[in-house]
């Protein structure tokens, strides 16, 4: 059943053009993102980035904890998953209000979108 979640937790949609606007600087990342948890009711994710490089939440009953960074325009974070490592990435982020989209594979691969609250 983990596994499965898992493919559901990071399957998504291929980035749109649409009304998202790229992120491309640290603290422009952190203007969003600062005491708003990002959320994929959906998906059971609720997840914090704090500025100190830390990545806390929870996602379909188990507990995420990880570490970020920002490195030439990109979101990079490897994160455990209730006991299961996601792989270090760097992604595109995109913001369209209070929603949130992170691209993986510098925006090349599979998106995911999120809504901060």
């Amino acid at each position: 059943m983990k596994t499965v979640a898992l493919v559901s937790l990071f399957a998504a949609s291929p980035a749109l053009a649409d009304g998202y606007a790229p992120v491309t600087d640290r603290d422009t990342f952190l203007s969003v993102v600062s005491g708003k948890e990002i959320r994929n009711g959906l998906l059971g994710i609720n997840l914090s980035v704090l500025p100190d490089g830390r990545i806390s939440g929870r996602a379909v009953r188990w507990d995420v904890t990880g570490t970020w960074a920002w490195k030439d325009g990109y979101f990079c974070r490897e994160m455990d998953w209730g006991g299961m490592p996601i792989d270090y990435n760097c992604q595109l982020v995109e913001v369209d209000g209070n929603d949130i989209r992170f691209t993986v594979d510098q925006g090349a691969g599979q998106a995911a979108e999120f809504t901060l609250r």
